[in-house]
């Protein structure tokens, strides 16, 4: 059986990635693939209960360590539940954010570096990486405005201009250091334009 396509939508917040993994899904869909769509963190029942944890707002705040080992405690769950069992039996994962948001937002972002985010990477992946990371990329001036106008927020869309600054620029070193498998997308024109972008790389992928 041929292995499906592990496709991640990558980028700051306000950035479209989930409306355009929607409409991702229902192309793949419409052409007859068998298609799942995921999200991080979260993915399956016990990573979504971390999600939880990660996302809600604790008295004693979250530091970044925390932070990171829930966010690949969340990771762990979802690939040997979710992930690698659909990429097996020749099922598309569409997911909404994957392993380079731990290096933009934790790395970059919370300034613990990428290394203690390659040592988890490396326990928790393996061999498993994504075939292609469509980057979705916006002004992070941008992104928060469409944060403050969607609502419905959570304390990532809290964070600093700067600290959306550090994410993009780590988005976009990662996206330059590896162009084979990584694309990177302005997410600041219409949905539309966007999806279509989108739908013409992962039709080139084989």
């Amino acid at each position: 059986m041929t292995r499906g396509r592990f496709i991640v939508l990558e980028g700051g917040e306000g950035g479209g990635k989930s409306t355009q993994a929607r409409r991702l899904r229902a192309h793949l869909e419409g052409a007859g693939r068998r298609v799942l769509l995921t999200r991080e963190p979260g993915g399956s029942p016990l990573a979504e209960a971390i999600r939880a944890l990660v996302l809600g707002a604790w008295p004693e705040g979250v530091d970044a360590t925390t932070e990171l080992l829930l966010i690949f405690a969340a990771r762990a769950a979802h690939v040997h539940a979710t992930i690698r069992p659909a990429l097996e039996a020749g099922i598309d994962v569409i997911c909404d954010r994957f392993v380079d948001a731990s290096y933009a937002y934790q790395g970059a972002g919370r300034g613990l570096g990428a290394a203690p985010v390659a040592l988890l990477e490396q326990l928790v992946l393996g061999d498993l990486r994504p075939d292609r990371v469509l980057v979705l990329d916006v002004a992070p001036e941008l992104g928060m405005q469409r944060i403050a106008e969607r609502g419905d927020n959570n304390r990532f869309d809290a964070e600093s201009i700067a600290f959306m600054q550090r994410v993009r620029a780590a988005y976009l070193a990662r996206a330059a250091a590896a162009p084979e498998r990584y694309v990177v997308i302005d997410a600041a024109r219409d949905v539309d334009a966007v999806a279509a972008e989108l739908v013409a790389i992962v039709e080139a992928l084989r």
